[in-house]
């Protein structure tokens, strides 16, 4: 029997007798070698072949990959030899992925459903039942999970999984191919724990390694309550067994993996396993490393620290949901927060490593004033992490931010991605506004395109919200629209906000800030409103392997 055989003669045994494979005491990642140049570009590539089951997604972008798809295919067990996952894009013609699913002639069509997709998905149902009633339609993700009742995609389908349905759907797909139907439409799945599941990361391949974001787990669940979350439904926290995972990051890191997002939601819960985790991945530091944790952000003693500061700038990227500095709005949403602490850690991640701070606040929490926002940008500004998020808050379902729906007039929008258009503290024109500073923060704040440039937009001293909405005002006079503009346009209005702004004879001072934003990024072009200043040649910039956003804001050495 070849190895291949082996494999399935493997997952068939470890099926059969109901155990995970770590139970069985295997190491699947001993048989990567084929079974991902062999196996899983079968089942992958499109066309190709033939599936009884296709498992498909339509992905934000091309360079996002579909963790939830690959752990529904490792854990297929005897069925994986005749499934096939398919990969899209939202912006994909609906027709041309429909094509493709049923270029495989599949039985049951299982499809990931999220907020951002849940409208060309719903197209896509549609039209796959208009042309091939008689397949089998299966929905999961976190968009049909809670809520599901009414949802057009739902009454479209034939069978929903709520939650995580990485055996649930084997278990589904075992019933149909039998000839046999499920009792009931809406299925809700057990809570699996990681001995109970085959990892992913087989099925992640060389066109993956090369040109994806890696994205990783060590642990599930979340231990707190925020009431705008969906994490806050996610009770308990589970861990894998960390072993089996390192011996996963050490076949990636062979393959040549170098950009590794953790979607774990509380990294530094467990100390001892985030210690050991970024102890594993120093020790096998290259350039162009580069690792994302999502972290609590009171939460970082002296030996993670430490271990913190070893790693080179710009190789960690820390999300830190900050959401509020607002303590009666953090009690109105469940949400518990050390603010001395989190800005005791904020100092010391900006001051002693190179850690790369990609901070989240929310507008439109129930509470939150206008006034009290600004206050909680201008303390988050003060702190200096390289990125914050203004976020629109969104009413995801099934989360308990509903219950304030009425005491704070908490108006949504109906449509993906649900936002709040208006509440009790903040009407219509209010959000709007902060809507545009937040697009605008985006592109000016956080792109690393307008470092040094920002310094002048934000005087020391003065409110950086107030100062940065007095640019978002004028820009959204002379744009259109606040998308669509480009970076020589977004460059030459910051110009003329500048020197409009500035005292006369300023505009050479302002022009040298600017020419050293726009070469940052590389770029060697004089752009017009420059060119009639003396300038000095731009020099050889160090090069940097990592993402691009990152590399703009590492200071050169």
């Amino acid at each position: 029997m070849n190895m291949r055989g082996r494999i399935r003669q493997l997952f068939e045994l470890v099926e059969s007798r109901g155990l995970s494979l770590a139970e069985a005491g295997q190491k699947p990642y001993a048989f990567r070698s084929t079974v991902t140049s062999d196996y899983n570009r079968r089942c992958t590539v499109p066309g190709k072949h033939m599936a009884q089951i296709v498992l498909a997604t339509l992905n934000a972008r091309y360079t996002h990959s579909s963790f939830g798809l690959r752990y529904l295919l490792a854990n297929m067990g005897s069925l994986q030899s005749q499934t096939a996952m398919l990969e899209f894009v939202i912006n994909d013609i609906t027709v041309d992925v429909l094509a493709a699913i049923l270029n495989q002639k599949p039985k049951i069509v299982g499809l990931g459903v999220y907020i951002w997709n849940v409208e060309p998905m719903t197209r896509l149902v549609a039209d796959l039942k208009r042309v091939r009633p008689e397949v089998v339609i299966v929905l999961g993700g976190p968009e049909v999970s809670y809520e599901a009742a009414g949802q057009p995609i739902v009454e479209l389908a034939d069978y929903v999984i709520s939650g995580e349905a990485d055996s649930s759907f084997r278990e589904l797909c075992t019933t149909l191919l039998r000839g046999e139907a499920c009792e009931t439409k809406m299925i809700q799945a057990a809570v699996p724990t990681f001995d109970q599941l085959v990892l992913p990361y087989d099925f992640y391949d060389d066109a993956d390694v090369a040109n994806r974001v890696i994205y990783v787990e060590v642990s599930r669940g979340c231990p707190f309550t925020c009431e705008f979350c969906l994490s806050s439904l996610d009770i308990p926290v589970r861990l894998a067994n960390v072993e089996l995972f390192l011996e996963a990051m050490q076949d990636l890191l062979d393959r040549g993996a170098k950009q590794f997002k953790f979607v774990d939601r509380t990294f530094n819960l467990n100390l001892r396993v985030s210690r050991q985790i970024l102890q594993f991945f120093l020790d096998r530091l290259v350039p162009g490393l580069f690792l994302h944790f999502e972290m609590i952000p009171d939460r970082l003693p002296e030996d993670l620290r430490s271990l913190i500061a070893k790693f080179p700038p710009g190789a960690l990227q820390f999300e830190i949901g900050v959401q509020t500095f607002n303590d009666d709005v953090g009690k109105l949403i469940s949400r518990k927060q050390d603010n001395a602490k989190l800005a005791d850690n904020f100092l010391y991640l900006r001051d002693h490593t190179g850690v790369h701070i990609h901070a989240d606040l929310i507008v439109g929490l129930p509470g939150e004033s206008l006034d009290s926002f600004a206050a909680g940008f201008d303390r988050l500004y003060e702190l200096r992490p390289q990125e914050i998020q203004v976020g629109i808050l969104k009413r995801l379902r099934g989360t308990p931010i509903t219950r304030h729906d009425d005491t704070w007039e908490m108006r949504y929008s109906p449509h993906p991605p649900y936002e709040i258009l208006s509440n009790r503290l903040l009407n219509f024109d209010d959000l709007h506004r902060l809507r545009r500073f937040a697009r605008y923060w985006d592109l000016v704040g956080n792109s690393g395109n307008f470092v040094a440039s920002l310094n002048l937009i934000i005087a020391v001293g003065r409110s950086p919200f107030a100062q940065f909405s007095d640019l978002c005002d004028w820009l959204h006079a002379r744009h259109a629209s606040r998308y669509g503009i480009s970076l020589a346009d977004l460059f030459a209005s910051i110009f003329g906000y500048l020197v409009e702004r500035y005292p006369a004879g300023s505009d050479q001072m302002i022009a040298e800030t600017m020419w050293e934003d726009y070469i940052r990024g590389g770029r060697r072009d004089r752009p017009t409103f420059l060119k009639q200043y003396d300038l000095k040649s731009p020099q050889q910039k160090q090069a940097h392997s990592l993402p691009q956003r990152q590399a703009r804001h590492v200071t050169p050495s």
